[in-house]
């Protein structure tokens, strides 16, 4: 008779690595998660816990769903924001669609900003414009722009990087040219 025994027979036979009846090394199997007692005794412990779906998928290179609240501070290796192309001539950044859009031009155009989070939660997204032609661009009249006045739109052929930023529910967007005929 063998002292190594699989984690079913383990659990059943109570506590046997306790008491010296078998050693840590002589457990064969695959043992398996159990619920975590946060008192009592080894054998106290039974059941097998759920783990969220969303978490696990997410732990291991998924997404979670939906709004996640991080209780706390958060600190990342690395960052990505989502990236949405633009199109047309009465384009609509929707805020739930990205942070980082782009749209080259393909005439006069007139931009909206739709979905932007409720007030008291801040939100930003860069804007990068290429200018297929020699065109206007016409902003919300809710962008309150460094300076006083939107910047002039890119000459043709040339590119534009705007970061627009709120914390109002879209009431007043605060609007800066972060870059200019970049080509």
């Amino acid at each position: 008779m063998t002292k190594a025994r699989d984690l079913a027979n383990l659990i059943a036979a109570g506590n046997p690595l306790a008491d010296g009846a078998i050693a840590y090394s002589e457990v064969t199997g695959t043992p398996t998660l159990a619920t975590v007692a946060t008192s009592g005794a080894y054998s106290d412990v039974t059941g097998t816990p759920t783990i969220p779906t969303d978490f696990v998928s997410a732990a291991s290179g998924g997404t979670f769903g939906g709004n996640t609240i991080v209780d706390g501070e958060f600190i990342a290796d690395s960052y990505n924001e989502t990236y949405a192309v633009l199109s047309g001539t009465s384009p609509a950044v929707n805020c739930h669609n990205g942070n980082v859009f782009a749209l080259s031009t393909s005439g006069n155009t007139t931009f909206t900003f739709t979905n932007p989070p409720a007030s008291g939660t801040a939100y930003g997204f860069t804007l990068k414009v290429t200018a297929g032609g020699t065109h206007t661009l016409t902003w919300p009249s809710s962008v309150d722009w460094a300076g006083g006045s939107a910047p002039d739109a890119p000459a043709s052929g040339e590119t534009n990087v705007l970061v627009f930023i709120t914390y109002d529910g879209g009431t007043t967007w605060y609007g800066f040219q972060a870059g200019a005929a970049l080509s």
